[in-house]
């Protein structure tokens, strides 16, 4: 007989801790007080974030870099330095975080959501192409979990169409799509040093392209319109305040120097999990197009089959929390929000455009069955990752497959 589940009164499979994140580190400390001592507080007058820059784009092999102070606003920076303004749309998934969205409605731009691949979850190529009309200035891939998108199908819909690619890569630093690392692989990418992610000051953010005319318009936007090399006052753009500071620099600085080790550890330990979790039944993995030649490994995704959604996936998000076991049920789809509801048909009734259609049934069944394992679950132990397979094994047969809405796959797109 199974266990009784730990939210029921049983034993806990775990109570021990998974380790910290962030993590703590003398380096950190030793380059803010060398920062603190400077007298250089801010990035206008330093010469840590320039540093950083530099360093990050070369990481991301690409040519240019500029550091601000979030991800959201890195892509409000990057839709306007590619031209998307007042009531240009640009096609996003539903399945991603608010920012991605928030980021066009700031400028008056409104958020086209398109369907995903049901399995890899991501931004399908077919179905954003289906989305575009003559108001579209962007496509917005989000390499969600850090997980490419299928650049090429993308890219060469963004050519054909006349329409720039901005890349969220907010979950993404280190991957890689065909051995060329995410961010530059379109017109601008954008990345996030939120806390939740494998790289993090606290906040912060940064912008990489290959266009030097487009690293102009980036640096204009973060730096209130100013350009490289030009006078205090010298405004050739209108542009935000969006500047990172020293001391962020400094921190991410060191982050930048051990992702790659920390990368690999949260590599050998997802493929650890995947192998392990193949005995446990109810347990679906998102597939990874063979295209992807790094994975960033933000989060580890999985899906219940046949979960059913609704109060059925937060009792089983729960119950896995209650094992010991760091999860989040995920996204709710930004089609279902109202904010954003509310904000596009404010912006079109203005303007008298349309208002874009949503048709998502790929979305709906992730948001239904799929969830994820916080970060830090891949810094562990082997004994860690067997306390998280113990536990789903435990959990989901509390859950067997559910005969209702959310339990039909949608047959999958043809790709390539």
């Amino acid at each position: 007989m199974a266990s009784a589940l730990a939210i029921d009164g049983g034993q806990p499979v775990r109570t021990a801790p998974f380790p910290a994140w962030p993590r703590p580190a003398g380096d950190e400390a030793a380059a803010l007080t060398k920062v603190l001592d400077s007298g250089q507080w801010g990035s206008s007058h330093g010469e840590v974030v320039r540093a950083f820059e530099h360093e990050f784009a070369r990481y991301h092999e690409a040519a240019h870099c500029v550091a601000l102070c979030n991800g959201t606003l890195g892509l409000t920076a990057a839709l306007r330095a590619v031209g998307v303004g007042i009531g240009d749309e640009v096609v996003m998934p539903a399945y991603t975080f608010i920012g991605s969205a928030t980021a066009a409605l700031m400028i008056g731009a409104v958020p086209v959501f398109a369907d995903v691949d049901p399995a890899t979850h991501l931004l399908d190529p077919a179905a954003t192409e289906a989305a575009i009309s003559e108001r579209t200035a962007a496509i917005m891939p989000v390499h969600l979990s850090g997980v490419p998108c299928d650049m090429d199908a993308l890219c060469e819909i963004g050519r054909r169409r006349g329409v720039a690619i901005v890349e969220d890569a907010a979950q993404a630093h280190g991957a890689a799509w065909r051995d060329r690392p995410v961010g530059a692989l379109g017109q601008a990418g954008v990345f996030s040093f939120q806390t939740s992610k494998t790289m993090t000051a606290g906040e912060g953010g940064a912008v990489v392209t290959d266009a030097a005319d487009l690293a102009e318009r980036l640096y204009a936007q973060a730096n209130v319109g100013r350009i490289p090399g030009g006078a205090w006052y010298q405004h050739e753009y209108v542009g935000f305040n969006l500047r990172l500071t020293e001391f962020q620099g400094a921190v991410l600085r060191e982050q930048l120097r051990r992702h790659p080790d920390d990368l690999r550890i949260r590599q050998h330990n997802a493929e650890q999990l995947s192998d392990m979790l193949t005995d446990v039944a109810g347990i679906t993995l998102p597939a990874v197009d063979k295209r992807v030649t790094a994975h960033g490994r933000s989060t580890f995704m999985f899906r219940v089959d046949g979960l059913g959604g609704g109060e059925r996936k937060r009792n089983f998000v729960r119950a896995l929390a209650a094992e010991g076991i760091p999860v989040s049920g995920g996204y709710t789809g930004l089609h279902h929000n109202a904010a954003l509801q509310d904000e596009i048909a404010a912006i079109t009734s203005r303007l008298g455009t349309p208002r874009p259609e949503t048709d998502v049934p790929a979305t709906e069944h992730v948001v239904a069955e799929s969830m994820w394992l916080s970060p830090q679950t891949l810094l562990g132990t082997d004994r860690d990752l067997g306390d998280i397979v113990a536990a789903m094994q435990k959990v989901s047969q509390a859950f067997p497959p559910h005969d209702g809405p959310g339990s039909v796959l949608p047959d999958a797109p043809n790709r390539s």
